[in-house]
C-alpha cells in the first residue's frame, strides 16, 4: 500500500464526483485524487506500470466493466495483488446480496455513500484515516 499514491475513485455519476471533489478538497488530504467513470478505465491505469495508488473507493453499477467485475480481476492478477491496494465499495446500492457478494471478493469495505455533505464529510475522514494508520506487507524494506 502507498499511503502516498493517489487515491482512485471509480464513478459513473458526474454529480457523485463533483460532490467527492468538493469533500476531498475542503478535507485538504495531500493524495492526488484520480476519477474514472468505468471500471475497464481504471483496470487499464492499475495495469500501467508505475501505477500505485493509495486506495479505491468503487461504485457498484457502471458501464463496461462493474465494481464486482474488477475486483474480482484485481484480486486474481498477482501483479495487481501485490500492490496491496485497499479495495472498498461506495455505493448507493446496498442490500444484504450486495454486501454478502462484496464481501466475498475480500473487499476491505462497504460504504454507503451520503446524502449531505457533512455525512459523507465523516465517512470519507474515517476510511482515509483508517487506511493511513494500517500497515500492509508491501510497507516493510525487502531482506
Amino acid at each position: 500500500m502507498n499511503k502516498n499514491g493517489p487515491v482512485i475513485i471509480i464513478e459513473d455519476d458526474e454529480d457523485d464526483q463533483e460532490f467527492l471533489k468538493l469533500v476531498f478538497k475542503k478535507l485538504g488530504y495531500p493524495n492526488e485524487v484520480i476519477f474514472f467513470f468505468d471500471g475497464q478505465a481504471a483496470l487499464d491505469y492499475l495495469n500501467e506500470p508505475g501505477a500505485l495508488p493509495f486506495i479505491i473507493l468503487s461504485d457498484i453499477n457502471m458501464p463496461k466493466l462493474d465494481g464486482f467485475a474488477l475486483r474480482s480481476k484485481l484480486k486474481m492478477d498477482a501483479d495487481l495483488a501485490v500492490k496491496c491496494i485497499p479495495y472498498l465499495f461506495f455505493s448507493t446500492a446496498v442490500d444484504q446480496r450486495a454486501v454478502i457478494d462484496a464481501y466475498s471478493l475480500s473487499v476491505q469495505g462497504f460504504f454507503v455513500k451520503q446524502s449531505s455533505m457533512e455525512e459523507l464529510e465523516k465517512t470519507i475522514v474515517c476510511i482515509i484515516e483508517y487506511w493511513k494508520r494500517c500497515a500492509a506487507p508491501n510497507n516493510f524494506p525487502n531482506p
